[in-house]
């Protein structure tokens, strides 16, 4: 008995379109999952449409649609500056949307604590003193007693101390997820505290504006890759705790691309912030320049994340 082409095509059409926009925006470890079950279903539909003789039109789509996905699935990855610029540039953000409950949270973890150090530290004298200690607070002063401004000489030296710094506390923030995930957040809550308490005690002391001064031109692309690593170690320890019936390699291996996406995306955040604190954020530049600076930083970074990899 011969199949009906339009039974055929309407009983298999959802399918088939999920499986058209996963080759297309496949971004999750779960959409790849996905893709890979609805690549083999397709290559079955078109086994049946030519066995039945199904009109060309039929089986051409499904011939293209299963190469399509095949490619997706098995093509060459290479690591070329140009496929590493659009993982930067699509991938990750596209992954971060869609592991938006991770940064969620490592978001929550880290600024809600800045916030109470911050507040608490300017509104009781002694806060500051039991989150840090006196001789760090006093250096801290120090620091930031006069206006930020200094000659370019040192700022290539300068934009190194500030990746390795930078890196050192994503790394934390990110390795730790290994311990179910405990760990990031213990470095999250931490990170946040401590440096909201220092905005806090400076602003407190009459030393805000320099601080704000120094930090406003790349706190949109570190402090978002702060939230970003502690999102990526979140997501880690989601997977060894919750492996869905895998063992806990499986698990974690089947969360390698989104692992790798957002570490990605963090090593380009920081290096950015690097290069601006490094560059630019202590240059003699009168300060409400820096401030509009900063200001178009956080809409650069926001943009990118919301708008990144959509088409």
């Amino acid at each position: 008995m011969r199949v009906d082409r339009d039974a055929f095509v309407g009983s298999r059409r959802e399918r088939w379109d999920r499986l058209d926009r996963l080759v297309r925006e496949a971004a999750s470890a779960e959409d790849w999952s996905r893709l890979a079950s609805d690549y083999r279903a397709v290559c079955a539909d078109l086994a049946e449409a030519r066995a039945e003789g199904l009109p060309l039109d039929v089986q051409t789509y499904l011939d293209d649609l299963a190469g399509r996905a095949h490619n997706q699935l098995y093509g060459k990855r290479d690591g070329s500056a140009r496929s590493i610029w659009y993982e930067i540039a699509a991938g990750f953000p596209r992954e971060l949307r869609a592991q938006w409950r991770f940064f969620a949270l490592a978001s929550f973890l880290f600024y809600g604590p800045f916030f109470v150090g911050a507040i608490g530290a300017l509104l009781d004298p002694t806060f500051a003193g039991i989150v840090l200690p006196e001789a760090q607070l006093t250096e801290m002063e120090e620091m930031y007693s006069d206006s930020i401004g200094r000659a370019f000489g040192g700022d290539a030296s300068m934009a190194g101390f500030y990746v390795l710094n930078n890196v050192g506390i994503a790394f934390r923030c990110f390795a730790t997820g290994a311990l179910a995930g405990l760990g990031s957040v213990f470095f999250l809550i931490y990170n946040g505290l401590i440096i909201g308490t220092v905005f806090g005690y400076l602003g407190s002391v009459g030393l805000g504006g320099n601080l704000l001064e120094f930090v406003s031109g790349h706190s949109a692309w570190e402090l978002t890759g702060v939230c970003v690593s502690g999102a990526a170690g979140l997501r880690m320890g989601w997977a060894l705790v919750v492996t869905e019936g895998r063992t806990r390699a499986g698990s974690l291996k089947a969360a390698g691309p989104s692992l790798y996406r957002l570490v990605l995306g963090t090593a380009m955040l920081l290096v950015v912030a690097a290069a601006i604190e490094g560059f630019w954020s202590a240059s003699p530049v009168p300060r409400v320049v820096k401030f509009v600076f900063g200001t178009v930083q956080w809409f650069i970074v926001g943009a990118w994340l919301f708008f990144g990899g959509r088409r």
